[in-house]
């Protein structure tokens, strides 16, 4: 019905009422999150400099909305990003930038606009992966290579290669980073994970065994909560080369990334060469005990996981099968299984990360390297079957790396954790 067939006393009767009901154009934001992802392509055929894609995320439909400001500029090559805990002093994004070894710190405005506040040097070279604590005040960026020289000289290169470290960072209220130490961990780091709920943190290495075998390594380590430090577990059962490494533990062959469930109770390891699913057990002092019912098929050239924020379903990118592999969590051991609505879900051109939007834990989203899409995919709490969300996949800017999802501050958060 047109409104120009309604009368001028009628019409002033409904939006009497409708105001009188609270029920105007703008009395609700339709958005429900905000994504970000990185894309490594420069954005200027001038400059090296990448950039980052800006979605809303539609309320009704999981749909990205482009934001009017993207992209926004990043450095060179950014390869994955992270956000802090919403707090009253805002939200704040970081973004790792590879080619250029540093980290960018960006405000979230209310309206998911991005506001760059500062870069930040790493302490090692070429960074490739980032995780913040539980608790919002410490920023671990791990480094392909260990610290340069005093003369600014990198240490090691890809040419000599070496082994990698962690950089911590620690993040004062109004999100700044301050350099707060580094730790030498072993060859080749991918990944890190820090405790949703302990003070643990994990990094995993792609070492070789007489440089020759290649040999996955998880490495735990304790978490000072006021300095930051990294300190060795211990109960490693992994020798490397004939050293035992005390908070070492297998990881496969060739890990690729790592996750841990909402609970901390258990930990899992993608292994690109295997095309394996590792799962683990949290030990009391952060030790990390193989399930023995693994380790569980992937798809072809695992790269990414991710955990929906109940902890009742793991998701895997599967880089050259173009899909998603789900599983549902066994909550008493953890253990993966597949789910009832769907094994593998087709996604874009070569998956990188995954993304679930943490206001309502209903929609995924992967950033597709090889065509320049971010795929959408409702998830379904039941059991965790995945369904294409309206118009995916969604336009990027070039070769996107990784994805992030925050919730729109008008929309409340699902339940964390299921018990058992």
């Amino acid at each position: 019905m047109k409104l120009n067939n309604i009368g001028r006393g009628a019409l002033a009767s409904i939006l009497s009422l409708a105001m009188g009901l609270g029920v105007t154009a703008c009395s609700r934001n339709y958005t429900l999150a905000y994504v970000y992802v990185t894309t490594s392509q420069p954005l200027a055929g001038s400059s090296l400099d990448g950039g980052i894609s800006a979605y809303g995320v539609d309320y009704q439909s999981g749909a990205l909305i482009p934001l009017a400001d993207s992209p926004i500029p990043a450095g060179k090559n950014p390869v994955t990003l992270v956000a802090s805990p919403a707090s009253a002093n805002g939200q704040f994004l970081y973004v790792v930038n590879r080619d250029d070894s540093t980290v960018m710190e960006f405000s979230i405005g209310t309206d998911g606009k991005l506001y760059l506040k500062n870069t930040y040097n790493t302490t090692g070279s070429l960074p490739v992966a980032a995780a913040i604590d539980a608790a919002g005040t410490f920023l671990y960026v791990v480094n392909t290579y260990q610290n340069n020289l005093p003369d600014n000289t990198q240490l090691y290169t890809p040419a000599s290669p070496g082994p990698g470290s962690v950089t911590i960072f620690k993040i004062a209220a109004d999100g700044s980073l301050t350099a707060a130490g580094t730790v030498n961990v072993g060859n080749k780091p991918v990944g890190i994970a820090a405790s949703t709920r302990n003070n643990y943190v994990y990094v995993i290495d792609q070492e070789t065994e007489g440089g020759v075998n290649p040999v996955g390594v998880a490495l735990g380590y304790s978490q000072d909560p006021t300095s930051g430090a990294l300190t060795p577990t211990t109960g490693g059962t992994v020798v490397l080369n004939g050293v035992p490494i005390a908070n070492g533990y297998p990881a496969g062959t060739k890990p690729s990334a790592i996750a841990e469930d909402p609970s901390a109770r258990f930990v899992y390891v993608t292994d690109q060469d295997t095309n394996q699913l590792y799962g683990y057990v949290t030990g009391g002092s952060g030790e990390l005990v193989t399930m023995t019912s693994g380790p569980y098929r992937t798809g072809v050239r695992p790269v990414g996981i991710t955990i929906d924020p109940r902890g009742k379903y793991l998701y895997v990118a599967n880089y050259n099968d173009n899909n998603i592999s789900a599983y549902a969590i066994d909550i008493a051991t953890g253990a993966p299984s597949g789910t009832v609505g769907s094994t593998a879900t087709l996604v874009g051109t070569s998956p990188t990360c995954i993304a679930i939007e943490p206001a309502l834990g209903k929609y995924l989203y992967t950033s597709n390297y090889l065509d320049g899409t971010v795929s959408g995919e409702k998830l379904d709490a039941h059991n965790g079957g995945l369904t294409s969300v309206q118009n995916t996949p969604f336009p990027s800017s070039g070769l996107p790396t990784c994805a992030v999802a925050v919730a729109n501050g008008a929309y409340g958060h699902p339940n964390q954790i299921i018990n058992p």
